[in-house]
């Protein structure tokens, strides 16, 4: 168990590193405003429009960086500051969301897998680990029938949680690649702005990454854990 805490803290504090370094850089974009003077809301708006999209609903929700597209009921949601504000930093946000609604709209095959796999990984994530610790607790590392099967289960449904980490990559890299085609061929904002715009949604994109090589790491380890105590036997 030390290795897991050592692996668990490494990751904690690479992921620490990455978000403190994307609020940092959304502050020093959120002091660059914008010159055609539209807030994120607006911005949303408008790309949804230019998509065709008139049945996606922009909507302001509390917090910072609780920005998000909801596929259920249509809405992109903005954080406060972002629904707001007017500058290279909330331009990219609103942008990167309505990609998502982009992806939605046209049947973007990751963002309907991914989607598809939202119920599953809901209970995956939280059952996964418990059952292989059970699992190993009741002799899964020594071969044994029963606790072998357990921590068995508790590693596909890890496995699951894992894909779905990789397969947000490619939705998130494609929303942002979305909004920042869009922002160009629009003319929607200076160089600087538009600079700082892409420079903030891929820090925005690290985090992803971040979360998905954590995801593989722990994976690894108690797949080790599992089948690595039962070979020694």
């Amino acid at each position: 168990m030390i290795g897991y805490y050592i692996l668990i803290g490494l990751i904690a504090l690479v992921s620490f590193a990455v978000s403190s370094k994307l609020k940092s850089k959304f502050e020093e974009y959120s002091r660059i405003h914008l010159r055609n003077g539209m807030s994120g809301a607006e911005i949303a708006t408008q790309m949804l429009h230019d998509n065709g999209i008139y049945d996606v609903k922009v909507i302001s929700t509390p917090g910072q960086l609780t920005d998000h597209y909801n596929p259920t009921d249509k809405t992109v949601n903005l954080s406060e500051g972002v629904y707001n504000q007017r500058n290279a930093a909330a331009a990219a946000v609103a942008a990167h969301e309505c990609g998502h609604a982009v992806q939605h709209a046209t049947a973007y095959s990751m963002l309907q897998l991914r989607s598809q796999l939202v119920p599953i990984v809901n209970i995956a994530s939280g059952m996964s680990q418990w059952l292989i610790i059970g699992g190993l607790i009741l002799g899964a590392a020594a071969g044994l029938g029963f606790g072998f099967y357990i921590a068995v289960a508790g590693l596909i449904m890890m496995a699951v949680a894992t894909a779905f980490a990789f397969i947000t990559l490619p939705v998130e890299y494609d929303a942002s690649n979305r909004a920042l085609a869009w922002l160009k061929n629009k003319n929607m904002l200076s160089q600087q702005e538009y600079a700082g715009a892409e420079d903030a949604l891929k820090w925005a994109a690290r985090t992803y990454v971040v979360a998905a090589i954590g995801a593989l790491a722990s994976l690894l380890y108690w797949a080790l854990q599992v089948f690595g105590g039962s070979r020694d036997e």
